[in-house]
């Protein structure tokens, strides 16, 4: 139902900023359309009677007004009046109910039904007058005020970081130390459960995946699934209330501004996984919830000879149109908010190769990032690209700006190669665990401009990674279509679960192999929520659809011994900055012995000769010994001197048999003390005795051992 308006309840109201604000005496309302011609601002009581307000001012296509009766908790949509054009890109229709681009909150879930989509189903260049309001959830104007306290960011630096990405619902709806009622909410997240787990597993910053407000796409409600992981935002300043315990319209504004003051006073950070490549609305089939209905050709990339259709650089239906100022305003305000308002302190930007696409080509010097590079408050945080889409020329690993960081795949890809035993990948190895200087180092950047990954919430879990040589994804009733087909897994013989130790001993091992090198090579390391716990999804290497046990962390049946031996490891790279080096390894002297000098970084041959040119193509690439120079890193203290630390070697064996690795001569150290050996125990580092140098160690096939110099 709707009603009119008395005129007096409106103001003229300002065109800055843009969305709902209230002031604490009322709400000024400023929406964006060049294509409108008329804006009616829709208010709905709590019964859902709908009264509509003509927005009575436009500047600068700005639609704006001041209502003193809007208080927090009224919620609103917009209906625009003006041109419904597809084949020249226009699909206005105030039939159409639309959320507000710039809504701090919405309340309620879609009900997938004709009203939502601009035409008849069957019949995609008809029009469709239905009335969507019944269908729609509703935007909320929030209270903006909120008790920080003596909040502080955490604002760690790069190189001393370990992040933990992770999925509000799936980290902790099982969790039997957190109160049902609040499982799977950002509350859960900033229960002492959850921090305490962080804290002693060594993570410095939680990088939550999508909690702007997503919807569920109705092709998975019909399969009775959903869209679990969340990249299908439909609100961009919005934290999605289906993670909220509170259950007052816009409560999860102050919940989610809670769990982050939490987390800080813990000193851990909170990055943000922020889809602003595309949104919910799709193609042209697409429903009509937002943008599209506002002012379609400025907020998405339309094809040119025929503007009906959409340009898709996401393999989602639409790419957000970075070519024109509104919608770079809009990515600009919305991060601007969730740093000043929310006090996240970083983003991971998903396909964030599609927002660098300002005309086709993928451009390093697009306006995007040279707005982000001007922003004071932006250009401040954590700023992580997932570098690549699925357009032309969309892979662009190492080639973002110098302000970026960026997911290695090429780590992920080496590293899983290089444990699964395939040939010729050792000279990569050693480019990837040493900082990838061949990708960075040219555009100025430093070793934690990689951040390093062997798993992450798309594709095998760790431990599934080696329990199967081929994707079980049957559960997402795509016939097994669906997810990455070439995962450089290996099930070590058999393919899921196995009641054979010596298998299973095996999997742990290579379990310790890829979280000990993870963990201590150089760059920014990331582990995925639950691989620390033995986490699995049976096999499904694309859990997007799946909000159940398949993705959820097991915590009754978690793996502690491999809980403990993490935790050893992350501790031991927190203690010593050899492995969390600021600059890239130059292979020169640092420090003098006599007259001899020792470079920052050295490599060896299984015999204990220096590797040579021809040794990095030769067929017994499967092992390798590292040392690492502690004297003299080149990086200061807080008093602005020089760091040192103790040297360490590492010697790994992915060969399937035992090998004897004679340690460096005695000009390189004395003795050598052993402090991790992935083939010691489930849940032990090692206690074994110090190695004198250029005798033999035993290694044990597929295994790892990193050793301190003692004296």
């Amino acid at each position: 139902m709707s009603r009119p308006a008395p005129a007096a309840e409106v103001w003229p109201g300002k065109a800055y900023p843009l969305g709902a604000n209230y002031d604490g005496l009322g709400t000024n309302f400023a929406v964006f359309s060049e294509a409108a011609e008329r804006v009616e601002l829709c208010l709905f009581d709590a019964d859902g009677v709908e009264t509509r307000v003509t927005l009575p001012e436009v500047d600068g296509f700005i639609w704006h007004g001041y209502l003193p009766s809007a208080e927090p908790g009224q919620r609103y949509g917009y209906r625009m009046h003006g041109p419904y054009d597809p084949t020249n890109g226009y699909r206005c229709n105030p039939n159409k109910l639309l959320l507000d681009p710039y809504a701090k909150a919405i309340d309620g879930q879609f009900d997938w039904q004709q009203s939502l989509f601009g035409y008849d189903f069957g019949d995609p260049d008809s029009r469709n007058d239905g009335d969507s309001a019944a269908a729609m959830p509703k935007c909320v104007v929030i209270n903006p005020f909120f008790d920080w306290g003596v909040d502080r960011p955490p604002q760690r630096e790069y190189a001393n970081s370990v992040i933990y990405e992770a999925h509000i619902k799936g980290l902790t709806q099982t969790h039997p130390d957190i109160p049902e009622e609040i499982r799977g909410t950002y509350s859960a997240i900033a229960h002492p459960a959850i921090i305490d787990h962080l804290n002693a597993l060594g993570a410095t910053a939680i990088e939550l995946m999508p909690v702007h407000h997503f919807a569920n796409d109705a092709v998975l409600i019909e399969r009775g699934l959903s869209n679990y992981w969340g990249y299908n935002t439909i609100g961009f300043f919005a934290p999605d209330s289906k993670y909220a315990a509170s259950t007052t319209p816009g409560g999860q504004v102050q919940e989610f501004k809670a769990m982050v003051r939490a987390l800080h006073q813990a000193g851990i950070e909170v990055i943000l996984d922020v889809v602003y490549n595309h949104t919910a609305e799709g193609n042209h089939l697409g429903p009509t919830l937002s943008f599209r209905g506002i002012d379609n050709p400025a907020y998405y990339r339309l094809v040119d000879d025929d503007k009906r259709y959409y340009m898709d650089y996401t393999g989602t239906g639409n790419s957000l149109n970075v070519s024109h100022p509104h919608s770079l305003q809009l990515i600009m305000d919305s991060l601007r908010y969730w740093v000043s308002e929310m006090r996240v302190d970083g983003f991971r930007f998903d396909l964030a190769a599609a927002l660098a696409r300002e005309f086709y080509d993928v451009d390093r010097l697009a306006t995007f990032f040279e707005l982000v590079q001007q922003d004071p408050i932006v250009s401040q945080v954590k700023l992580i690209a997932e570098p690549w889409d699925v357009g032309p020329g969309g892979y662009q690993v190492g080639n973002f700006p110098p302000q970026w960081t960026e997911w290695n795949g090429k780590f992920r890809d080496t590293v899983r190669d290089f444990w699964r035993g395939e040939d010729a990948s050792l000279g990569e190895f050693a480019y990837r665990i040493s900082g990838s200087a061949d990708l960075y180092e040219a555009t100025a950047r430093r070793p934690v401009a990689s951040i390093n990954f062997v798993t992450a919430h798309d594709g095998f879990t760790l431990r599934d990674l080696v329990s199967y040589n081929d994707k079980h994804n049957e559960a997402n009733g795509e016939d097994n279509n669906d997810g990455e087909s070439h995962n450089r897994s290996w099930n070590c013989g058999v393919e899921g679960p196995s009641t054979d130790p010596e298998i299973n001993e095996l999997r742990s091992r290579q379990q310790r192999n890829f979280l000990t090198t993870l963990l201590l090579s150089q760059g920014v390391p990331m582990i995925c929520h639950g691989d620390e716990v033995g986490r699995t999804q049976g096999g499904n290497n694309n859990g997007y659809c799946q909000d159940n046990g398949i993705t959820w962390v097991d915590w009754e049946n978690a793996d502690t011994q491999l809980l403990h031996f993490t935790a050893a490891v992350t501790a031991l790279r927190a203690a010593h900055p050899v492995f969390r080096r600021k600059r890239f390894f130059t292979g020169r002297p640092v420090r003098r012995r006599g007259s001899a000098g020792l470079p920052d970084i050295t490599w060896f041959r299984p015999d204990g000769t220096e590797m040579s040119d021809e040794d990095w193509d030769s067929g017994f690439g499967k092992s390798v010994t590292v040392y690492l120079n502690g004297q003299g890193i080149p990086d200061l203290d807080a008093r602005g001197r020089r760091v040192t630390d103790d040297s360490f070697v590492m010697c790994f064996n992915a060969h399937h048999e035992p090998s004897e690795f004679v340690l460096p001569a005695a000009e390189f150290g004395a003795a050598w003390q052993p402090v991790v050996d992935t083939a010691a125990g489930p849940g032990e580092v090692t206690e074994a005795a110090a190695v004198k140098a250029a005798e033999a160690l035993r290694i044990q096939a597929r295994a790892m051992v990193v050793l301190r110099a003692c004296e």
